[in-house]
């Protein structure tokens, strides 16, 4: 994997290459793919969630170029391979998952492998904020746009790494980075195809008052300031907590 598909294409970060060639890559995916889990391509981890290919992973590492003493900041955990490739690689790794079952399942590889690394589940927009400010940030899914709550998140000097675009439809690779007067700024560095970036796991509110209404179940006039949020505090993300009559 490490010559044919990472130093062939590029890669020439020794640490990377290192990291990347130790790692038991099958160990992050499904005992029915274990197989197939060094193949230069993305695959299924449950969720509707994939692990990115190998190459993947690489480039973005190379790009975030994030080693010891720096703070990063993953959002979307999935399986845990690019939180293990981070704090391999010595970096000080922050990720949050907005789906439990798969950061649960990370915590568990991680721990086995030693790594050191702090997860949450919650919604990765809000980013974490009592962490910050961070030098480098790392979102491993697509936003419509880039949220400003990361950017804002950014240490000066540091630097965001996302894919940016709708999904099934292209998307670009893009890393931001924050001047020393704060002024934003950014490059488009390639085409990218990634799952979506979502801000909770339950559909909208107009779709789930629509459905119960014509159950005859009491929707009210009022609806508590609560409905439908994620606590990326205590990282719950329990959905219809207070629709007025529905309990």
């Amino acid at each position: 994997m490490v010559r044919e598909q990472l130093q062939s294409r590029g890669i020439t970060s020794p640490g990377i290459l290192a990291v990347m060639g130790a790692l038991p890559r099958h160990d992050f995916v499904c005992s029915a793919l274990k197989a197939h889990a060094y193949e230069d391509r993305p695959l299924s981890i449950g969720s509707n969630q994939t692990i990115s290919q190998p190459y993947m992973v690489a480039v973005m590492s190379q790009i975030l170029d994030a080693g010891p003493g720096a703070r990063v900041l993953e959002i979307g955990t999935g399986c845990g391979y690019q939180t293990a490739v981070l704090a391999a690689l010595g970096a000080t790794v922050f990720s949050i998952e907005i789906r439990r079952e798969l950061s649960e399942q990370a915590a568990e590889r991680l721990t086995s492998l030693q790594l050191q690394a702090h997860l949450r589940v919650g919604n990765g927009y809000l980013g974490w904020p009592d962490q910050a400010p961070f030098s480098h940030i790392l979102v491993a899914c697509a936003a419509p746009e880039t949220p400003w709550t990361l950017l804002d998140q950014l240490e000066v000097g540091g630097v965001l790494l996302i894919p940016v675009g709708p999904v099934n439809e292209g998307q670009e690779l893009r890393l931001y980075q924050k001047g020393e007067d704060g002024e934003i700024t950014y490059e488009t560095l390639m085409g990218v195809r990634f799952v979506p970036f979502v801000e909770s796991l339950e559909p909208p509110l107009a779709v789930i008052v629509a459905a119960l209404a014509p159950k005859g179940v009491f929707v009210g006039d009022q609806l508590s300031p609560q409905v439908i949020s994620v606590d990326a505090v205590l990282g719950e993300h329990e959905a219809l907590q207070a629709i007025h009559g529905v309990v």
